[in-house]
């Protein structure tokens, strides 16, 4: 049988443990047992204990959006309004590690991804970027090698945003979010290069009528696009879209909806088990608990 919502969440309701933000973006769990949080508005890093306040851990954060780790634990940040990709260094110093491809400034980098041997995904989009400043002509897909080279990896998108690996890595999504809304897919192959790029899953139609799944009373064209998106374990995709969190199963078919009472930008597993997602949406941070584990930040061994 096709799975629904309730193979998937284990929690009644979303749980609220933030409110009061600008915009909120870049959630990422810390091995230590907290979480990570942007507010773009503010431009502002925070961090939030469990069953804590929120902590403001960086001011002035070059309009800070995704974030991850690299295989050594620090934290590394897409610095939108700073045009540049930054590692957080283990004194509290920012150190970029891309600026350019090619001679040429990058734009308003989005999202990012890290893949096992150290290589980091991004997405570079142009929106935002005052089109006489740009120096790159499409809006693609890069990649940080090991070594610190930045390569291309895709060009044929209208705005690349979410980006996130199936559990093996042999898949790289990313989400579409203007014009045309759906999420792409790519083959990895075993140098990074990304080949038989195809759409996994059309997001520019109101979800099916499935009870449950859209909130009550709502009619036609739901609001939201798709952006931050993350994997399971079993290789299911959750990607934000209209209406809310759109889930799913590892052949792109569409499972269903996790509504909330503010629409995600992006999210992210956490707790020691990894099976909690956390939502960054709008003014507030919202958890759920899962029935299966998400797919871990890759840590060198």
């Amino acid at each position: 049988m096709p799975e629904t919502l309730s193979d998937v969440i284990e929690s009644p309701e979303p749980e609220l443990v933030a409110a009061g933000f600008h915009f909120t973006e870049g959630p990422v769990w810390h091995p230590d047992g907290y979480l990570l949080f942007v507010d773009i508005g503010n431009s502002q890093i925070l961090r939030l204990e469990p069953g804590g306040q929120p902590e403001i851990v960086r001011e002035n954060s070059g309009g800070s959006n995704g974030m991850t780790f690299d295989l050594h634990g620090r934290l590394i940040i897409c610095e939108g309004s700073n045009r540049q990709i930054t590692r957080r260094e283990d004194d509290g110093s920012y150190t970029p590690i891309a600026q350019s491809w090619e001679g040429r400034r990058l734009d308003a980098v989005n999202d990012l991804v890290g893949r096992s041997d150290g290589t980091v995904y991004f997405t570079n989009p142009g929106g935002g970027i005052d089109p006489a400043d740009r120096d790159i002509e499409f809006n693609g897909v890069f990649r940080i090698t090991p070594d610190g080279d930045v390569r291309v990896a895709a060009t044929d998108f209208e705005f690349p945003n979410g980006i996130a690996f199936s559990p093996d890595e042999s898949i790289l999504y990313v989400s579409n979010t203007r014009k045309w809304m759906y999420i792409k897919a790519f083959d990895v192959q075993p140098d990074g290069t990304l080949v038989n790029g195809r759409v996994f899953a059309d997001m520019g139609v109101d979800p099916p009528e499935v009870p449950g799944q859209r909130p009550k009373g709502v009619t036609g064209s739901l609001t939201g696009v798709p952006d931050g998106m993350k994997v399971d374990v079993n290789g299911r995709v959750f990607c934000t879209g209209p209406g809310g969190h759109w889930v799913f199963d590892k052949d792109g078919h569409h499972i269903g909806v996790i509504t909330m009472p503010e629409l995600p930008a992006n999210c992210a597993w956490g707790r020691p088990d990894n099976q909690t997602m956390f939502f960054t949406s709008r003014s507030s941070v919202y958890s759920i608990r899962m029935k299966t584990p998400g797919t871990p930040i890759p840590r060198a061994g």
